[in-house]
């Protein structure tokens, strides 16, 4: 068989009218390659006046990976970046030992209402990289690789594939690019790409061997063999992945480390950064200082 898993989408609230499909982490499979979380939100009409707004809150272990189909996300983060995520772009925040950051709707689109429709994926880093130091890089939509393979196009988010590079950098083997079709089409992917790879069916209609996926469907494919993937006409897919992990992964919250106590001592660094508005660590973000998403309990 070629999927080795296939996993649905399950619906997440996470308040107001932000409703997200969590594909990872899965009860059945919990990561891919080093992505172990998922999320697809939209495509959501926001109404003048409304939007979309998530608090400051934190991460360690991990890099976090907005990528937009439509609408913008204002990003501000501890470090003082601040600037507008819109589609196409790759923006990629590495945590390493904490980091603080909201994301909510630029005022030009609080004013005149938007249509907002992406991805989200954290990506675990490795062992000896998770307490590096925070950073995030921003790479515009025009630096990153766009070709065209069969009837497709492929926009190569991260990592190397049929002969092109990202440069967005990653400390061990990534994969992550986007298809859309503009005919029915057949794809091959190749086991060479990634160690571990997975396809995930953003909307359209494609088949994997004799499988059908559904729109948000994530196939997991299975490792050393050559898939082939027919797709409809105007059908988005993403396909993702890279080496395995080098170690199990924790996951608690906004947390991901190798290292049970890791995350106990975030989660206290985390309820003293919000008594006391912000410590070394998990630091106060500039121009949004005035609210916090507390600790689950």
């Amino acid at each position: 068989m070629a999927i080795e898993n296939l996993i649905p989408p399950r619906t997440h609230n996470l308040g107001g009218d932000f409703v997200v499909r969590r594909i990872l982490p899965y009860r059945a499979r919990r990561s891919v390659g080093p992505f172990v979380f998922f999320d697809h939100f939209g495509p959501t009409t926001y109404a003048p006046g409304n939007s979309f707004d998530v608090r400051p809150h934190p991460h360690i272990g991990l890099s976090t990976v907005t990528y937009l189909f439509e609408g913008a996300i204002r990003h501000r983060d501890s470090l003082g970046t601040d600037l507008v995520v819109e589609p196409g772009a790759v923006n990629w925040m590495t945590a390493g030992h904490g980091i603080v950051h909201s994301e909510r709707t630029p005022d030009l689109q609080q004013r005149a209402g938007q249509r907002l429709h992406g991805i989200q994926t954290w990506v675990a880093l490795p062992v000896e990289e998770e307490d590096c130091a925070p950073q995030f890089v921003h790479h515009p939509a025009e630096s990153l690789p766009l070709f065209d393979l069969s009837d497709a196009s492929i926009k190569l988010l991260a990592g190397a594939a049929w002969g092109h590079s990202s440069p967005v950098s990653f400390p061990s083997d990534i994969l992550y690019l986007t298809i859309t079709t503009h005919q029915d089409c057949a794809i091959s992917l190749p086991s060479d790409l990634a160690t571990e790879r997975a396809l995930y069916l953003v909307s359209g209609s494609a088949f994997v061997d004799d499988t059908q996926l559904q729109a948000q469907d994530m196939a997991v494919l299975e490792s050393g063999l050559d898939v082939s993937v027919n797709l409809e006409k105007d059908s988005i897919a993403i396909l993702c992945g890279g080496a395995p992990l080098d170690a199990p992964r924790k996951m608690d919250w906004n947390f991901v480390s190798s290292d049970t106590a890791k995350i106990t001592t975030a989660r206290e660094d985390w309820t003293t950064a919000i008594r006391d508005g912000g410590t070394h660590r998990f630091p106060a973000v500039p121009g949004d200082q005035s609210e916090w998403i507390p600790l689950p309990h």
